[in-house]
Parts: structure tokens; C-alpha cells; sequence
């Protein structure tokens, strides 16, 4: 088989989920750019995942020093371009590895000598690795199945994980359903600043069709005609139902945007044990 010019990247699925088990092995998630490396004798080429061809001088020498032919890795480039973070070889010593099993691939890897800036990435060995990347500051952790070939497409076999923020919100109205969706569409919630209630955006996922019927039932017994929230902006115009802000729920996103408001949020649970006015926004 010739060696390629171009290898479209296996991506992973994003997955709310948290889980182990002997099928899975577990990776950091690098936060920069996707970066294909093509060794064929001193010609290294470096391509983004879009295929643009990236010039990276310290990156590519380190790759041309490497003591095969032809080999094609893929990683993940830090934003200031001084690490290549290695997870796969696809192309070692003339052989295309894609059919084999990760873990096959893997000590492929595990022989090739690299030296910073390139550096292997580690397995995880940790009960709950989301927990250590949380604790770290890191953006997630990827779940990939031991016996996975590399598929150029977004695969279940790799899963992303990324580690979220939690906030207790109050929910201050909601709108209606759309499409098959029944019950509601997506609550609006907000957190407490002294006594006035602070709107931080719109949740619609992470409801399945029993809970959007039983929250419907139970807002629809706190109805009220005017709007709680006392600040904020970007609130729907149309199909918004408000309500006495009594209901608290757990709410996990991703980040707070430059404009306070809550980037990506999903509902995980709704919390009883909280007084609405206990809610305020946690710095």
C-alpha cells in the first residue's frame, strides 16, 4: 500500500456519562490543535484537521529525527506550539497500523524514542480519571476502547469526557415544547443577589419525556404573570411561561460566558434540599 498523503483524524463523541470497565482505557484531553505528522524520509508534514498544512519548525525536526522512514502520528499540538502531545501511530515503518487494536498501536508506539518537544501520552490508571482531571485543571479526559481501530469518522469507540462546572440554579420560568418534544421546552433559571433574582440562561438538555411531563405539572402550579428574573438579558420573546421562583435544580455547563450566562448547561438533577433564595451564584 503507498503511503498516504492525507488521513482524515478519528474524532470522539462527546458523552455526558462517567464510567470504567477492562474494555476501556482512559487518556488526558489536551486542550490545542489536532495535528497529523507525515514522516516519509527527512520530509515531515504537519496538517491541522481541517488538512491546512502547519509550519512548525521545532515540532517537525523533532519528527524528522526519528529513526524510521515513514511514519504518520497524530496528536494534539499545544496552543504556544512548543509540545506535541503523541496518542496514536497510524503508518510505522512501512505498515499502515489502522486495522490493529489500539492497544496494538499503543506499543508500536511505546517503541518509538521521542524526546521533547514530542511527548507520549500516558494512560490513565485512576478509578475515576474524570475526578483527577477535575482536580487538575485539565479540559476532560478521553475514554477509548481497548480493541478500537482507527476509523476516520466521530466514533462511539472514542468518547470525550469533559469535566464541567455545577451550579444550583432557581428556575424562573420556561417555554413551550417544539417539534415532538412534549411537556416544555427549556427552563429559565437564575441565581439570587440579595434579593434580586439574576438570569443566567436557558436549559433544554439532559430532560427525558417523564421528567419534562412531571416539572410541566408541577411549574404549571406556580404560575405567575409576570417575569421574576429583576436582571439579565437575552430572555425568549415568545411561548414564555413564568413562574414563583421556588424550584431548585443542578445544573452542569461547561463555562460562564462574558455575558453571565451559562455556556452549554444541562440539567443533572433537581434538588429538594435547597431553598430557592439559598441559591446564589458560586464564584
Amino acid at each position: 500500500m503507498a503511503f498516504p498523503t492525507w488521513i482524515v483524524p478519528m474524532a470522539a463523541t462527546l458523552t455526558y456519562e462517567r464510567f470504567t470497565g477492562p474494555e476501556w482505557t482512559f487518556e488526558r484531553k489536551y486542550d490545542g490543535i489536532r495535528l497529523l505528522a507525515f514522516k516519509r524520509g527527512d520530509d515531515v508534514r504537519l496538517y491541522s484537521r481541517n488538512q491546512l498544512l502547519q509550519r512548525v519548525p521545532a515540532i517537525a525536526s523533532a519528527i524528522a529525527r526519528l529513526p524510521h522512514d515513514e511514519l504518520i502520528l497524530d496528536g494534539e499540538l499545544a496552543w504556544d506550539q512548543n509540545a506535541y502531545h503523541v496518542f496514536d501511530v497510524l503508518w510505522f515503518a512501512g505498515r499502515d497500523l489502522r486495522s490493529l487494536a489500539l492497544e496494538d498501536r499503543r506499543r508500536e508506539l511505546a517503541s518509538l524514542p521521542l524526546a521533547s518537544p514530542l511527548h507520549r501520552v500516558a494512560a490513565l490508571d485512576d478509578a475515576e480519571p474524570w475526578r483527577r482531571a477535575a482536580a487538575a485543571g485539565w479540559e476532560g479526559v478521553i475514554a477509548k476502547r481497548r480493541d478500537s481501530v482507527y476509523e476516520s469518522r466521530r466514533s462511539p469507540h472514542w468518547l470525550k469526557m469533559k469535566i464541567e462546572a455545577s451550579q444550583e440554579l432557581v428556575v424562573g420560568g420556561f417555554t413551550d415544547p417544539r417539534g415532538k418534544r412534549r411537556g416544555l421546552g427549556a427552563l429559565l433559571v437564575g441565581y439570587f443577589e440579595g434579593q434580586q433574582l439574576v438570569f443566567a440562561g436557558k436549559v433544554g438538555t439532559g430532560l427525558d419525556t417523564k421528567l419534562l411531563l412531571e416539572l410541566r405539572a408541577r411549574l404549571d402550579t406556580l404560575a405567575q404573570p409576570t417575569c421574576p428574573f429583576e436582571r439579565g438579558t437575552g430572555f425568549p420573546r415568545s411561548h414564555v411561561h413564568w413562574v414563583r421562583p421556588e424550584v431548585v435544580v443542578q445544573v452542569g455547563f461547561m463555562e460562564w460566558t462574558s455575558h453571565d450566562k451559562l455556556r452549554h448547561p444541562r440539567l443533572i438533577r433537581l434538588r429538594e434540599d435547597k431553598l430557592a433564595h439559598d441559591v446564589t451564584r458560586e464564584r
